[in-house]
């Protein structure tokens, strides 16, 4: 009674346009036009599945109230096809979402959709875990667990011997290797700098833009100084400082020695990759601070300019892995230490931008235009808590 009133109140035009769109949804919906979407289905699901979908799609839409035998059959091939269609399709809109759009809160929530469904799409898994440190300028803590997820799944798959065939977006095996570790690790460097170390250095094996990129090398160093650095150094704190010094103390102190050359050699690494590159000034002004301060500790007697002879050589020599913890004390030590243990370890201070934390362990700021590019410069927000450190000059 209410929609006859209300059809009764409009004016005779707005009227007519009702009284046609009711009557050719009807006549859509009829038998023959049925057929007729469904032969167009059949004549285009091979050579044109858009077109297909869209006349399958329409045929679904036309409720039939007492469907036949060979009706129900249609109904229920059309609705497998629509469905698996629709998936086919959502992978597609997933790599145009992450690739061209770089919408990664979409890409990655169509990536789990797919990953949901099939669990075994490795690509989807690549896709997801290579690209997953793009997410860090987002500030979502549950997007950033998801790529971390992601990309250690992505690990695990490519060291157990999966693989694709279709490496489009990256390239090969090693640079997805290299972007999964790197994720892991940039991801994960504020809350475990100790962890996240061993994937910086993974990632910085392989030949891809990585390798070249000083932030690579200044989260490496970052995450040494805040993780191994930090813990070691506090505890030589707690048992030796102010004490005398002994063989015990000695060897403490020769391995944190060889903790502060792995961050001289991180920010000596950025430093010389950051070059003249302005974008970079202001990071390499910072990394370039550390290094002098680092060297300085375990060379005071050396000039300060001894820093630019350590930046000249330092590519040509490989990566360090991780040093080996030290059981006994090296015959020739590396640098002489006199007086009370406390005198020759590092004093509480900042070893970082002057708010207390290492400046090294900072953030990509800016995503990549692809996981094969060179990442975004370093971000000066510090991403852990301050080690003791020797005080740094005034910056």
């Amino acid at each position: 009674m209410g929609a006859t009133v209300a059809l009764l109140a409009l004016p005779v035009a707005a009227k007519n346009s009702v009284v046609a769109t009711a009557i050719a949804a009807q006549d859509a919906c009829a038998p023959e036009a049925r057929d007729v979407l469904y032969k167009t289905f059949t004549d285009n699901r091979q050579a044109d599945q858009a077109k297909a979908y869209d006349a399958a799609k329409k045929y679904l839409a036309c409720p039939v109230a007492t469907p036949t035998e060979a009706q129900t059959k249609i109904i229920e091939y059309l609705t497998r096809w629509v469905g698996l269609y629709e998936k086919g399709k959502r992978k597609q809109i997933f790599t145009d979402k992450l690739y061209n759009e770089k919408n990664y809160p979409e890409a990655f929530k169509l990536g789990g959709e797919i990953l949901k469904d099939q669990p075994d799409d490795t690509k989807v898994l690549l896709d997801l875990g290579a690209n997953g440190y793009l997410v860090a300028s987002l500030n979502n803590a549950q997007l950033t667990a998801e790529a971390v997820e992601y990309a250690r799944k992505a690990i695990a798959a490519l060291e157990g011997g999966k693989t694709v065939e279709d490496w489009t977006g990256l390239q090969n095996k090693d640079v997805a290797l290299a972007y999964a570790n790197y994720t892991v690790g940039s991801l994960t460097i504020e809350k475990d700098p100790a962890g996240a170390l061993k994937y910086l250095i993974k990632a910085a094996q392989f030949e891809t833009p990585l390798k070249k990129s000083p932030v690579t090398y200044a989260l490496i160093a970052g995450a040494y100084e805040t993780g191994p650095y930090a813990k070691q150094s506090q505890e030589y704190k707690d048992k030796f400082s102010g004490k005398d010094e002994t063989p015990e103390s000695k060897l403490a102190l020769a391995n944190i020695h060889q903790i502060v050359d792995r961050m001289i050699d991180g920010y000596a690494r950025a430093v010389a990759l950051a070059g003249s590159n302005a974008q970079m000034s202001a990071q390499k002004t910072q990394w370039n601070d550390s290094l002098k301060q680092w060297f300085k500790f375990r060379n005071p007697t050396e000039p300060e300019t001894g820093v630019d002879a350590v930046v000249a050589g330092i590519l040509a020599k490989p990566l360090p892995p991780e040093p080996t913890p030290l059981v006994s004390l090296p015959a020739t030590p590396a640098a002489t230490t006199t007086g009370t243990s406390g005198s020759a370890t590092p004093t509480t201070g900042t070893s970082g931008s002057g708010n207390g934390t290492g400046n090294g362990a900072a953030k990509p700021a800016t995503p990549a235009a692809t996981p094969a590019a060179t990442p975004a410069a370093a971000s000066s927000k510090p991403a852990a808590t301050n080690p003791v450190a020797p005080k740094k000059p005034r910056r």
